[in-house]
């Protein structure tokens, strides 16, 4: 069932045959095959995509444009594939996935290398924190000269963040010009690395930034979601793929208006998000501490403000060298990015909409998520529980 990272979903017609790994499902019924699913498709006139899945409370919005039937009624069948983070760019580039969403900051140097993709439209603010003992004597930015950073990865979109930050503050992160020392860690033990002092900060994304933070007391030298350099900067944008874009730009279109009105909902209802996602095992975890989470964010989508963080991005990235140096970012966004004239830069508020009601329409798309628990991303994914107070923890 897996080849490069990728593991599609149990057909339905196969349910008897696979009926241990329907107990993990989500609600949804699954679909008998790729050649099925394109054939139920055709016959309903629904379009067929293919949506990149992983356990991630930063996609909630996904989830809800199934749960409240939004992708149906834009006329899309949904079939998610769950893909491991460190396989997307294959996944993309093998032709296997046509639309998804991603962290923007992460994505700009696989663009750069040829990554087949446009992003559409921004989906929300927040998910990414640097982080301190609450007892340091690390006060700014400016005090991490020379100190060490731990990290889930080099690329990651919180090292990328990282130095940003560092770099804005007049403290060197080129390859020439290191002035702190990035020490990659497993994401799940980052917080220990940092009590035992083994790194002076780390740098992660949610929840495990957030769960770290209230178990360990630590301080924020950077929280994406209030911080006034990053606070109205998209972090995670819709994208699809540039085959789609240019062979089915009605559909590629419909994707993003339908996850446009999710987001709002999810702006306008983060509880309910929490309790649906979870109950329906889109992500595992405290529906409260997920609930607590998302209401950090700004899920008010805008196309215009994922092209400005975008943009935004590519001019920084370039100054500090992740990208290539005299990468125009002007071209550089125009060129990853696509605004369709029948989408509007950000949905009417329907608070109104009868979730209970609308829920009955996600029964048509292919789901099974739980095989994809182990997978890890850089922001919101695993399971999320509330941490239990830690006595021993540095204050």
């Amino acid at each position: 069932m897996t080849k490069n990272g990728i593991l599609f979903r149990v057909a339905s017609g196969l349910l008897a045959a696979a009926l241990t790994l329907s107990l993990t499902a989500c609600g949804g019924s699954s679909s008998n095959s790729d050649a099925s699913a394109a054939a139920d498709s055709a016959d309903s006139g629904a379009t067929h995509l293919r949506l990149i899945y992983s356990p991630s409370l930063c996609a909630a919005p996904m989830y809800i444009a199934i749960e409240n039937g939004y992708f149906e009624d834009e006329g899309l069948d949904i079939e998610q594939v769950t893909v491991d983070a460190a396989h997307v760019s294959e996944a993309i580039g093998a032709d296997q996935v046509d639309v998804g969403m991603g962290l923007i900051g992460k994505m700009l140097q696989p663009l750069e290398n040829g990554l087949p993709i446009k992003f559409t439209t921004g989906i929300h603010t927040g998910c990414t924190k640097l982080l301190v003992p609450g007892s340091s004597n690390i006060k700014s930015i400016a005090d991490l000269k020379g100190k060490k950073i731990g990290v889930p990865g080099l690329a990651d979109a919180a090292t990328v963040i990282s130095k940003r930050s560092l770099s804005a503050a007049g403290i060197g992160v080129t390859d020439q010009n290191m002035e702190v020392e990035f020490s990659v860690y497993s994401r799940n033990d980052l917080a220990q690395a940092l009590q035992n002092g083994a790194v002076d900060a780390i740098a992660l994304g949610d929840p495990a930034a957030s769960i770290a933070e209230e178990q360990y007391g630590l301080t924020a030298l950077i929280d994406t979601a209030t911080d006034p350099k990053y606070k109205d900067e998209y972090c995670c944008a819709a994208f699809v793929t540039s085959k789609l874009a240019e062979e089915n730009p009605k559909a590629a279109a419909a994707f993003t208006r339908a996850v446009q009105k999710a987001s709002q909902w999810v702006q306008e209802n983060p509880d309910e998000t929490a309790k649906i996602i979870t109950e329906k095992e889109y992500v595992s975890g405290d529906v409260d501490f997920c609930a607590q989470i998302l209401k950090t964010y700004n899920y008010k989508p805008s196309v215009q403000g994922g092209y400005d963080a975008l943009k935004q991005n590519a001019e920084e990235l370039t100054q500090i060298g992740v990208l290539k140096e005299g990468t125009d970012a002007t071209k550089f966004a125009d060129n990853a990015y696509i605004f369709f004239d029948d989408v509007p830069d950000a949905p009417e508020s329907d608070a109104s909409t009868d979730t209970a009601t609308k829920s009955t329409k996600a029964s048509s798309v292919s789901f099974q998520p739980a095989a994809a628990a182990e997978a890890e991303d850089d922001c919101c994914s695993g399971k999320i529980t509330k941490p239990a107070q830690d006595t021993n923890a540095k204050a």
